[in-house]
């Protein structure tokens, strides 16, 4: 099997031959965008700069007419060939977005690539608001985007600690539950943040990123709740298998039965659904502490 880094004359013919554009990016407006990162997709929609898209990652799933797009990969494992194919004259992608051997590729193909940061906060989903607003030349509209956004988050946060004044749930996010191997999300996670933001404790704050935790570890965080993604096919753990698993059977929150589910994407994705997500989130949480 050939490497990405082999296939470097030939995806550079290949960027040529589809229209890759020959002049400088700020040369022309591009019309023909490929997002890659849900958020990344989702900011555009919200701009109102949807028909400019030709393409998206598999993430991007919302809202329910970027389906209709081509698909181009996913995020972390996109093909040259495949990104190429639909003529892309911009790429918008989440930080990370690669592997690094194929944004080379696409660089070297001549099609612009920006990428945009991120950053598990509200200052961050406003700078990714301004970061893709001018990316795609609309600065004025995303920075009044970017300060209604802040402000949204602001309210929803304030009233997250409001609501929780009388005692703030501890939340243990679980990745995923596979084989009894429970894989939780740490401090300076996106999970750690939403729980935060929704008046939440991260039950497992005191490791960092997302790790697995032996039975016991788990059960010294004693959650009030798990937190989890609405997984579908082969990467679900059913309600009944992970509360019969030890490690969450001697929680309170396996002792009660509590847990949350909410979409990925509108959970973690930090983009312009993170008020709502942040006011979701809280409200659960407090319906659940008051049981």
């Amino acid at each position: 099997m050939r490497s990405i880094r082999s296939l470097l004359p030939v995806v550079a013919l290949l960027g040529t031959t589809l229209g890759s554009p020959s002049v400088a990016a700020d040369e022309a407006e591009p019309n023909r965008i490929i997002a890659i990162g849900s958020s990344v997709t989702e900011i555009v929609y919200a701009l109102g700069q949807q028909d400019r898209l030709v393409g998206r990652d598999r993430t991007s799933t919302y809202p329910a007419d970027v389906l209709d797009l081509p698909d181009v990969g996913y995020i972390r494992a996109l093909s040259p060939e495949g990104v190429l194919s639909v003529k892309p004259d911009l790429i918008v992608a989440l930080e990370g977005s690669g592997p690094p051997e194929a944004v080379e590729v696409l660089r070297e193909a001549g099609v612009p690539f920006v990428s945009i940061a991120e950053d598990y906060s509200r200052d961050g989903v406003v700078e990714k608001i301004r970061a893709v607003g001018a990316a795609l030349g609309v600065e004025d509209t995303a920075e009044k985007l970017a300060v209604q956004t802040g402000a949204k988050i602001d309210g929803a946060h304030s009233s997250a600690l409001d609501a929780s004044v009388d005692g703030a749930a501890r939340v243990l996010f679980v990745l995923s539950a596979q084989d009894n191997r429970i894989m939780v999300g740490g401090a300076d996670t996106q999970a750690d943040s939403i729980i935060r933001l929704a008046g939440g404790v991260n039950a497992a704050g005191t490791v960092s990123g997302f790790k697995p935790m032996t039975p016991e570890a788990i059960a010294t965080t004693a959650p009030d709740v798990i937190l989890m993604m609405d997984r579908q096919g082969n990467h679900i753990t059913a309600n009944e298998d992970l509360f019969a698993m030890p490690a969450i059977k001697l929680t309170p929150a396996g002792q009660n039965k509590r847990l949350i589910r909410m979409q990925g994407a509108y959970l973690l994705g930090f983009g312009p659904r993170t008020a709502e997500a942040i006011a979701d989130l809280s409200a659960e949480l407090q319906r659940i502490n008051g049981l």
